[in-house]
């Protein structure tokens, strides 16, 4: 029997759709491509991906089908010759990937563009050139910058670069774990090339491996990982090895300023990649649920309102989450200075709402759970892939040190002064300026996201039980934020003498939670108008943030009954209609 809680059916969404754009087209065209992956003999379907994954391997059939898409020049701007024109197209076409395989979406291609949006950004001309013609060919890249002996604090670097008696630099020290390095033509390296503290001592290069000396340069296979187990990590080894001085990028001691710009572009885009892996978990739930009872191969739910419930509040969560990431997405063409914070925002709560979602979706398939072949044995896989991604460098811990520091300049700057945010970055997939990285910055004290909320909480409806909800839930966010400010301003700023303790970590956490809801208000009152019923239909929006406000503690106002019904319908329908449990709504083939 399937789950369900009684109400009339929701009409079914994006019906007379417009011709699609360029990017839907290029999503499409992937999704047709790559195929229905629970489709026997798919080469790029789960049973492949799981027999690769059991070899420890990426699957060899799903990179080729990749190669013939040209995905390799989704990574490199329009500029250069290659597809990429906006974060937003790069992680529409990325997501299709990463709900079959997180391995194979960060082993493919993500690692390559993390290193390549160092270069696109701070590189030369010749070394822009040069790496563009590398990938346009179907050359990987890889990023060289964890230090697991630090826990990834990529500035206490062991890689050392001194100058060499005969010009250029001599670099000596290792990196334990760098993706993709066996079979990158490109590398950018993070390296000390100062003693001195600050971001002035550490430095980024651009090497060709093939060009360094065999016995200065050696790399070294790591055994396979529980998640992400066909990612090919490797190690890296140097011995006062030789590069030359335009190996350089940007200047000398210019490597912390580079990085931290561009974490805001991957820390955004990985995390809003990775939440297409519990899309496939909720699809795989509701299959099972679907399964169960008269019809079906096995027993009834032992609750079906309780598995209802889970599956609604799992999608609820899928689109908390993604309207978060949509926001910083987008944020990077339209607040490129602001993203610093957005980013970070959306890396920490990945561990969080996804997580949890998957070990919530673990209850409805049960036993299932431990199944390692076909369609449902690809949920155990993303269970034990996803949260190796909220690790290393851009981890829960650093977003937050990304986050505290600006906190006090925000609370006495910018909330409930500051100006509200444009319309256009809360609409999915609308149009956007070309993306200009001199536009992104370390910190600016303003968050315009938080200010839209204050504005949107202030003209809300009432006509309803759910907008009556939604605007008493808005107004609670917008009491949090008042009380956030107290409460970071009665605190004494972080410096010498006054560490960062626990209170600005929860302090942080909250405030999160707090930019969460602001970007679901956003969404929902930016597409109320929209071609897709369900995101102009507040009872998604009033679920959402009747989660946001379970996390912060008490909500002001019980969920009407109504709104999970609706939410869970949405499951059902997406579910048969093949479209995917995200803001896009995009078809899937099958």
């Amino acid at each position: 029997m399937v789950s369900s809680l009684a109400t009339p059916a929701p009409p079914r969404t994006r019906r007379g759709a417009p011709e699609p754009d360029a990017a839907t087209a290029r999503v499409a065209r992937l999704e047709n491509l790559l195929g229905d992956p629970a489709a026997p003999g798919n080469p790029a379907g789960y049973q492949a991906l799981l027999t690769a994954d059991r070899r420890a391997a990426l699957c060899a059939d799903a990179e080729d089908l990749l190669d013939d898409f040209g995905m390799n020049r989704e990574f490199v701007p329009t500029g250069l010759g290659g597809r990429f024109d906006s974060a937003e197209t790069l992680l529409r076409v990325m997501r299709p990937v990463f709900r079959r395989d997180v391995a194979l979406g960060a082993g493919y291609g993500m690692t390559g563009f993390m290193a390549a949006s160092d270069v696109w950004m701070h590189g030369s001309p010749a070394q822009r050139d040069w790496l563009a013609g590398l990938m346009l060919g179907g050359s990987k890249a890889s990023i060289a910058q964890h230090e697991t002996a630090h826990t990834n604090d990529f500035v206490r670097s062991q890689v050392h670069a001194t100058p060499h008696p005969g010009g250029g630099l001599s670099v000596t020290g290792s990196k334990p774990v760098v993706l993709n390095l066996h079979r990158a033509d490109a590398l950018v390296l993070f390296c000390r090339t100062g003693r001195q503290p600050g971001g002035g001592s550490h430095s980024a290069l651009l090497l060709d491996p093939h060009a360094l000396p065999a016995e200065r340069y050696r790399v070294t296979r790591r055994p396979p990982a529980l998640g992400l187990r066909g990612a090919p990590f490797a190690g890296v080894e140097l011995d006062e090895c030789p590069v030359p001085e335009d190996a350089l990028l940007g200047a000398l001691g210019g490597g912390v300023p580079i990085a931290l710009r561009s974490f805001q572009v991957s820390r955004t885009l990985m995390a809003s990649l990775v939440s297409a892996a519990v899309d496939t978990g909720l699809r795989t739930a509701v299959m099972v649920d679907r399964a169960q009872g008269p019809g079906g191969s096995g027993p009834a739910p032992v609750d079906p309102q309780h598995t209802a419930a889970t599956l609604a509040g799992s999608f609820v969560n899928l689109l908390l989450y993604d309207c978060l990431a949509v926001v910083a997405t987008r944020a990077l063409h339209l607040l490129p200075a602001e993203t610093s914070v957005y980013s970070s925002a959306v890396k920490a709560l990945l561990p969080r709402v996804l997580n949890d979602t998957l070990y919530d979706l673990a209850t409805v398939l049960g036993s299932h759970l431990y199944t390692r072949e076909g369609t449902v044995g690809i949920f155990q896989k993303h269970v034990r892939d996803l949260p190796v991604v909220s690790l290393g460098h851009a981890g829960t811990v650093a977003c937050q040190a990304t986050i505290i520091p600006q906190l006090r300049a925000l609370a006495t700057g910018s909330w409930f002064t500051g100006a509200e945010a444009p319309p256009e970055l809360f609409r999915p997939a609308g149009p956007l300026p070309p993306f200009d990285h001199g536009g992104l910055s370390l910190a600016c004290g303003r968050d315009s996201v938080s200010a839209s909320m204050l504005e949107i909480s202030a003209s809300l409806p009432g006509a309803t039980p759910a907008e009556r909800t939604l605007r008493t839930l808005a107004g609670q966010m917008a009491a949090e934020l008042h009380e956030l400010r107290s409460r970071v301003v009665a605190l004494p700023e972080p410096g010498p003498g006054n560490p960062v303790g626990p209170a600005w970590f929860a302090l942080a956490d909250r405030y999160v939670l707090v930019l969460t809801a602001a970007s679901v208000l956003g969404v929902w009152w930016h597409n109320r108008a929209g071609g897709d019923p369900f995101l102009a239909d507040p009872s998604w929006a009033a679920a959402a943030l009747h989660r946001v406000a379970q996390r912060l503690g008490t909500p002001a106002v019980d969920l009407p009954g109504e709104c999970t019904a609706r939410v869970h319908q949405e499951v059902l329908a997406r579910y048969g209609d093949r479209r995917s449990y995200d803001l896009y709504n995009t078809p899937l083939p099958g």
